[in-house]
C-alpha cells in the first residue's frame, strides 16, 4: 500500500509569500497546506499559530504534515497600528509553538522566513563612508520591535535545532512587497517601477524567487541542518573597497559600470538611477549551500526590459497586492 505523499505546512497562507508559495509549491511536486487566522482562496483551514492546542488538533487531524514552512507573522507596517505585546505572541509564541510540534509529532523539516530588517543599526553607515556589505557574518542590532522578535524567534530555532536536532534553515529575506516605499522622500525620488528595479541591484528580491528558495530550503534542510541565509537579488557589483566607496559617491556611476546595457534601458524610460546606496546584500551563501537560482537579477532583468517583456515575474503579477492585515495608519493602511 502506497504511503500518503508529505505535506508542506505554510503558515499565513493568505498573506503575500504564503499565496505565492500554496500558488507555487505544487509546480515542485510539493503539497501545501495552508493555514491563516484570515480567509482566502489559498489558505485550507482557519488556524491561529499562538493557539498551541489549536496547531495540536491539526497536526492530529492531518498526519501527513511533515514539513513546516512559517511566514506568518507581524510585519514592520503593524509597528504603527499594534502594541508590542502582540509582536510577542504573534511572532515569538507562535514560533515557539510550531517549533514545539517537533517533540510531539514527526517533523522533517522547519523553513523560518526572516527578514534582513533584523539587521537594523547595522545598516545605516554615514554619508561619506563606504557602503556596507552585508551578509550572513554581520550581527543583527535591532531598532524596533519587528527586528527584535524576529532575531528572538531565529534563536528559537537555532536552540530546537540543538535540543532536538530539528533540520531548519532561516531565510533572511529583502524586500518584496508591492506596495510604494514607506519612507515618503524615497517615493518621492522616483517612479515605484524606477525604484524597485534599482533596489534589485542590492536590497529587493522577486516574490518567484523567495519561494524557489524556500523549495531549496525544504530540500537541502536535512543535509545543511541548520544555516541562516541571506535571500536578496545578487549584486551586480563585487565586495571592493573602491566599489563600497564609488556606492557612497555615485552609485549611478558604479551601476552602469558594472552591469552593461543598463544605462541604454534607464534612458529609454526616462528613468534615474540612485545616487547613494548605503547597504548591499549578499546572497551568495544561498546559492552556493542551497543550490538557490535566483532568476531576478538586476542583470537578468536588464535583458528583460531590453526585450520589451515586464521586470516582474508572472508570479508577482498573479499574487498581487495582498496589504497587510490590520494595519491602520500609513501606506500600508487596508482599505
Amino acid at each position: 500500500m502506497a504511503q500518503p505523499e508529505p505535506t508542506v505546512l505554510v503558515t499565513g497562507s493568505s498573506g503575500h509569500l504564503g499565496a505565492a508559495l500554496m500558488l507555487s509549491l505544487p509546480s515542485y511536486g510539493l503539497h501545501p497546506f495552508g493555514i491563516d487566522i484570515l480567509p482566502s482562496s489559498t489558505t485550507n483551514a482557519i488556524v491561529d499559530i499562538t493557539s498551541a492546542p489549536a496547531l495540536t488538533t491539526l497536526f492530529e487531524s492531518h498526519p501527513t504534515l511533515t514539513h513546516i514552512i512559517h511566514t506568518a507573522t507581524l510585519h514592520k507596517p503593524h509597528i504603527s497600528s499594534h502594541p508590542k505585546s502582540a509582536f510577542l505572541t504573534t511572532n515569538l509564541t507562535g514560533t515557539l509553538n510550531l517549533l514545539s510540534l517537533c517533540t510531539t509529532h514527526p517533523l522533517t523539516t522547519f523553513t523560518f522566513l526572516s527578514t534582513t530588517s533584523a539587521f537594523g543599526s547595522a545598516l545605516s553607515p554615514r554619508r561619506g563612508t563606504p557602503s556596507i556589505w552585508i551578509d550572513e557574518s554581520v550581527v543583527p542590532i535591532p531598532k524596533n520591535i519587528y527586528g527584535a522578535t524576529k532575531t528572538a524567534a531565529e534563536d528559537l530555532c537555532q536552540l530546537f535545532h540543538k535540543e532536538h536536532n530539528l533540520p531548519v534553515i532561516i531565510l533572511r529575506t529583502s524586500r518584496f512587497f508591492p506596495e510604494g516605499d514607506d519612507d515618503e522622500e524615497r517615493r518621492g525620488l522616483m517612479g515605484d517601477a524606477n525604484l524597485k528595479v534599482c533596489e534589485l541591484a542590492y536590497r529587493r528580491v522577486d516574490i518567484a524567487d523567495v519561494v524557489s528558495a524556500c523549495v531549496c530550503a525544504l530540500r537541502r534542510a536535512k543535509d545543511v541542518r541548520f544555516g541562516k541565509y541571506v535571500i536578496s537579488a545578487p549584486p551586480p557589483v563585487r565586495r571592493r573597497e573602491e566599489v563600497l566607496r564609488g556606492l557612497d559617491a555615485d552609485a549611478g556611476a558604479v551601476i552602469r559600470g558594472a552591469v552593461p546595457g543598463a544605462e541604454e534601458v534607464f534612458r529609454e524610460r526616462g528613468w534615474r538611477f540612485l545616487e547613494r546606496i548605503d547597504r548591499v546584500y549578499d546572497s551568495g551563501k544561498a546559492v552556493r549551500e542551497l543550490g538557490w537560482e535566483p532568476e531576478f537579477t538586476f542583470e537578468n532583468v536588464m535583458k528583460r526590459l531590453a526585450e520589451g517583456r515586464d521586470w516582474r515575474s508572472e508570479l508577482t503579477l498573479r499574487v498581487g497586492k495582498r496589504g497587510y492585515h490590520a494595519v491602520s495608519t500609513g501606506v500600508y493602511t487596508v482599505r
